[in-house]
């Protein structure tokens, strides 16, 4: 596994992205899976979303909506065309660059057999818990985490397993949320909440 090649690959001369700007722009994106020449296709999509902009895409299971949403970050590259972070094809730019720009909460979270503060802080260095405590407030995490034993330093079980759904997603949400990223994905993410959250 760890001699695998990554089929991502960022090139050499890979451009940095310092801030995200104006817009994510798909031209005439066409994705295929790998391995799958007959399978899913999407075929020549052109989109504009610009920044500050939400954007809703609705449609039946298998429809194409995550594999979309899966181009942004480059956790798969296009077949044909592109998709651009202003103006720059995500193939130019820098991995870490581009993907610190981007947060993504999916429909199936993970989470890890850790405190609820360390899975909402996951992969940020030096997070004040104010801060924590922010994000659960704003994904409103916060009033279910108080009840728990021991609050925020309760463990909550290999892959949140001591949780409900909704409050699985409740805390990839604030998890995302404290990040901070200028481009947020919501793949789903509420699939297991009730109307008012």
């Amino acid at each position: 596994y760890l001699d695998r090649v990554e089929l991502i690959q960022e090139k050499p001369d890979a451009r940095p992205l310092k801030k995200f700007e104006r817009s994510i722009t798909f031209e005439q994106a066409s994705f295929r899976y790998p391995g799958a020449p007959e399978g899913f296709l999407l075929h020549e999509i052109n989109l504009e979303v610009n920044a500050g902009e939400i954007v809703a895409l609705v449609g039946p299971s298998g429809a194409g909506k995550t594999t979309l949403a899966n181009l942004v970050p480059r956790f798969y590259d296009v077949t044909s065309g592109s998709v651009r972070v202003d103006g720059t094809d995500v193939r130019d730019l820098k991995l870490d660059d581009l993907r610190s720009k981007v947060s993504v909460v999916a429909q199936d979270t993970f989470l890890f057999n850790d405190t609820v503060a360390a899975n909402i802080a996951y992969g940020r260095k030096k997070v004040k818990p104010e801060e924590v405590r922010g994000a659960a407030r704003s994904a409103l995490a916060e009033e279910f985490i108080l009840r728990m034993p021991e609050g925020y330093d309760t463990l909550i079980g290999e892959r949140g397993q001591k949780l409900s759904g909704g409050q699985r997603q409740r805390l990839a949400i604030a998890r995302a949320l404290l990040k901070n990223s200028p481009i947020l994905i919501l793949d789903e993410a509420t699939s297991h909440l009730d109307t008012q959250s």
